[in-house]
């Protein structure tokens, strides 16, 4: 990345890790204002409804998920809004049953991506010198394998089992949210107030939790909703191919799987959970970029996205 490149990337983070402090009055206020913004109202309602949907479905499908109810891949019919899927089990009933596990999972991935990966950035940001260097090290031997790749290959060996697949789906983002915490902090860290923390004799465990990452909540909320969209696509990509949750169980990704045999007969089974998963991360872009915008008090989220990313994988020494 040129010189230029990286400055404006140092300038769209560094604003959005500035925006985190008390002076924008919390998240509270930067959602306020994100929710202002079209898309930023748009992408939180189309999140909800896929999420009410999500939930509800299960308490409101007229029928079982696994009840064979109709013709094999046979087209809408009245008792069967979306037709049936390749065994004749009602298509809606299993749109309506299958996202609660899809959202749980990669909400658990999310988490625990998120978590180890700032506290790897924040103490790599922190404390500096050799142990920031090891760490960073180990950040770059992640970051060498691509996500899809290292999920696979974990799953693979270990076994297709769902706790796994949030364990492999979390530690795949794990590097990249080090890098943009480890970036965030290190402009936190040269602020005065850590300065003055640190002269005082404050212990580095209470500066982190006082001190850094309060100044840290709007990086941390911009990359929970980039990392959750990310986990869903790569969920819904692993069960489609067989690993996490298998049949019968009721999920969107294996839902396209079984299905895709019959997309020329009856193209519900396939289309209805695309759908409800493209709405998803739409909706989730839409409200994080709208999110962003609000916390560095400009509109050019696009342009955060596109340079704090890069800057970040500069930061490492």
């Amino acid at each position: 990345m040129t010189g230029a490149g990286s400055a404006a990337g140092a300038r769209a983070l560094g604003a959005l890790t500035r925006a985190g402090g008390a002076d924008r009055g919390g998240i509270a206020a930067i959602t306020r204002q994100a929710l202002r913004t079209k898309r930023g109202a748009i992408g939180l309602a189309l999140v909800l409804a896929v999420v009410l949907f999500a939930v509800v479905g299960p308490f409101v499908a007229p029928y079982s998920p696994d009840a064979l109810v109709t013709v094999p891949l046979s087209g809408p019919s009245g008792h069967a809004w979306l037709g049936g899927d390749f065994l004749g089990r009602d298509v809606w009933s299993r749109l309506l049953a299958g996202g609660g596990a899809l959202l749980l999972l990669a909400v658990l991935a999310t988490l625990l991506g998120v978590g180890a990966g700032t506290a790897i950035g924040v103490t790599a940001g922190l404390v500096q010198g050799k142990t920031d260097s090891v760490l960073m090290r180990l950040v770059d031997v992640g970051l060498a394998f691509p996500q899809i790749v290292f999920a696979l290959l974990l799953v693979s060996v270990a076994g297709a089992r769902p706790w796994l697949v949030v364990v492999a789906v979390g530690v795949s983002h794990t590097p990249q949210v080090a890098r943009v915490t480890r970036a965030a902090t290190l402009d936190v860290a040269e602020q005065d107030f850590v300065k003055v923390a640190e002269s005082n004799g404050v212990r580095r465990w209470r500066i982190i939790v006082f001190e850094i990452v309060p100044n840290l909540v709007s990086v941390l909320m911009v990359e929970l909703g980039l990392r959750l969209t990310f986990s869903i696509t790569l969920i819904a990509g692993l069960t489609f191919i067989g690993f996490g949750l298998r049949p019968p169980a009721p999920n969107w990704g294996v839902m396209i799987n079984e299905n895709r045999i019959g997309l020329t007969l009856n193209p519900w089974g396939v289309l209805a959970p695309i759908a409800m998963i493209a709405i998803l991360t739409i909706g989730m872009n839409l409200f994080t970029d709208a999110f962003a915008s609000a916390a560095i008090g400009v509109d050019r989220a696009g342009d955060l996205m596109l340079e704090a990313a890069p800057f970040a994988a500069e930061a490492a020494p």
